[in-house]
């Protein structure tokens, strides 16, 4: 699943039998950006009329599916949108599957490991397998956490420009959460490039103390990923050397859940 995936409909027209096709067709358009848009900006995009476009702007407003943001001439996807593509990920018809290639890695590694993907500025929990040790972090799936803190929420950012990371992240603030927590934009920045160059990340107690994990993105056709495969273990069991030995297996079974997105249809 791609992270900025290419737009399945031509931006050059909004096209549809009804009127509410031709809203679908829009909010297709709108969900592949990253960035604000305006009115007039997608005039210019999609060369419809401008009374047209704002009607149309007026009735996604109006159904929270997209909200108004700065100086309230521009626009970006709404809450109840983001809800709906986070209730998309999380029901799945192919989380069984998914489940399975999880299962698997835990008997492989013997530690928490679980599914994420990027939803606004945080890191959404899609599936986890819990180890049956008795030391053990419980995080459900449909949690969230911050992206700056996590190892997935890690490599979510490597797909972003600077720009692109530093206008999302201005809108959720680097907060500390234990004195390991990066909470400067420049130190943030040294830590993408490195995750970039070494194709994982960690999270060594950045989160909460006590608690370590290394994730890898699930490789994606369109280049980029939307979801990421990670291991959590407290620090207690597993030294971060220890923890790396564990890459192999986090990347097999990425290539596996890739496996299973490509055979229904999201990886192309």
């Amino acid at each position: 699943m791609d992270f900025a995936p290419a737009s399945i409909v031509d931006e050059s027209k909004i096209d549809g039998n009804t009127p509410t096709m031709r809203l679908f067709a829009l909010l297709e358009v709108i969900a592949c950006k990253d960035q604000f848009f305006s009115l007039q900006s997608l005039v210019d995009e999609l060369g419809l009329p401008k009374p047209t476009l704002h009607r149309m702007l007026q009735q996604l407003e109006g159904a929270g599916m997209i909200q108004r943001d700065g100086d309230g001439r521009q626009y970006s996807t709404g809450l109840r949108l983001r809800r709906m593509a986070e209730n998309l990920l999380l029901n799945n018809t192919v989380h069984g599957a998914r489940h399975g290639v999880l299962s698997q890695l835990v008997e492989e590694v013997g530690e928490s490991c679980n599914i994420t993907a990027c939803t606004g500025s945080e890191v959404l929990y899609l599936d986890r397998v819990e180890t049956a040790a008795p030391l053990r972090f419980h995080l459900r799936p449909g949690a969230c956490i911050p992206l700056h803190c996590s190892a997935s929420g890690k490599l979510f950012l490597t797909q972003m420009t600077p720009l692109q990371r530093r206008r999302l992240l201005t809108l959720a603030p680097l907060t500390r959460y234990t004195d390991k927590t990066l909470t400067a934009y420049e130190a943030l920045d040294r830590e993408i490039e490195r995750v970039r160059r070494d194709g994982y990340a960690t999270d060594n107690e950045e989160f909460l103390l006590g608690l370590r994990c290394i994730a890898v993105l699930v490789p994606a056709a369109g280049g980029k990923s939307n979801m990421a495969m990670a291991l959590q273990v407290p620090t207690l069991r597993m030294t971060a050397a220890k923890a790396l030995q564990c890459l192999p297996a986090l990347q097999r079974a990425a290539r596996s859940l890739a496996n299973i997105e490509l055979a229904n249809g999201k990886g192309r």
